[in-house]
């Protein structure tokens, strides 16, 4: 029988169990599919604590890649032996074969290589709608100045490459110089190590004392009340994760006293809730890559019943670039 991870419980990486499941055929809108890599993010931690509540059990994972085996009724835009990727809900890539809605699910083209569709779709979509959708109120033009924490990692990476290619001066924060290095070898303008160095000060010296345009901030508790002050008057505050820990309540005015400051809180599934426009995203993302402006670090390896240790080394923060598990 296929393997997958599952939990049984909410708790830490020594919940996760690989088990055998049942995989049968495809029902209306959906695929079967055999997983060549699975894809490491931090939304899988959140999934596997509670943060993120789903039923249980839970078959874990996000994203992946392989090879489609069959497809049901309604599905028109894949076939079987089609090579395919996608970042997808329900949760599930923790697997060997799945059944899957086949509505984010797409055609990886060619030139890309299954580990790398596994490290790339929900973190390269995810820098994609950041950088060309949640603009603050008053746009975003070559040379601007923007701030993006967690640099370093698998998101981050490719952020910085994209910001280089639209010509944005991104300002990357990261956990010590090794990563610092990293992210300026892959486009980003400044690297702040915020072990040594108060990133707020930086960013003020960095851009004259003005602030950048907008945060995009992944990690949250720990850098909130810092990224507020990064900003500019009418900047955007633009939250995507809580690698650190939720952000605790706080009152509106603080954005008006700050600065008139806007906030967002973003989702990755809120836009690729359409197979038309998971496609258009993806086609972006596919793009950029073949081109070669941006390139996609598949930095660690884990078989998939290693999985546990996979979560062990990301919540350690010893990981850079992308992290995929291979059935």
């Amino acid at each position: 029988m296929p393997k997958a991870i599952q939990i049984a419980a909410y708790g830490g990486p020594e919940q996760m169990r690989l088990v055998d499941v049942e995989v049968g055929d495809p029902g209306p809108g959906q695929i079967r599919i055999r997983h060549q890599a699975c894809g490491l993010n931090f939304i899988d931690v959140y999934q596997r604590t509670g943060l993120y509540a789903n039923p249980l059990p839970l078959t874990m994972g996000m994203e992946a890649a392989g090879i489609v085996e069959a497809v049901g009724p309604g599905v028109a835009h894949l076939k079987p032996g089609d090579r395919a990727a996608y970042a997808s809900n329900p949760p599930g890539s923790y697997s060997e074969v799945r059944v899957m809605p086949a509505t984010t699910v797409v055609r990886l083209p060619d030139g890309i290589g299954f580990e790398t569709g596994a490290a790339m779709m929900l973190k390269g979509l995810t820098a994609q709608y950041l950088l060309k959708k949640v603009r603050p109120v008053e746009g975003l033009q070559p040379g601007d100045h923007v701030l993006f924490h967690a640099a370093a990692g698998g998101v981050g990476l490719i952020a910085c490459q994209w910001a280089r290619a639209l010509g944005l001066q991104l300002i990357a924060t990261a956990g010590g110089e090794a990563k610092c290095k990293l992210a300026l070898a892959h486009g980003a303008a400044h690297a702040i190590d915020y072990r040594r160095e108060n990133f707020v000060e930086r960013v003020r010296e960095i851009t004259g004392g003005r602030g950048v345009k907008v945060v995009y901030d992944s990690v949250g508790k720990d850098t909130w009340d810092g990224s507020l002050d990064c900003l500019r008057p009418f900047g955007l505050m633009a939250s995507f994760g809580n690698a650190s820990g939720a952000v605790p309540p706080f009152a509106p005015g603080l954005l008006a006293a700050k600065g008139s400051l806007y906030l967002t809180r973003q989702t990755l599934f809120t836009h690729i809730a359409t197979r038309e426009a998971t496609q258009a995203m993806a086609d972006e993302l596919f793009e950029v890559v073949l081109s070669g402006q941006v390139k996609i670090r598949v930095e660690q390896r884990f078989p998939l019943a290693q999985a546990a240790d996979a979560h062990r080394a990301l919540e350690a923060r010893s990981t850079t670039g992308s992290t995929v598990l291979l059935p």
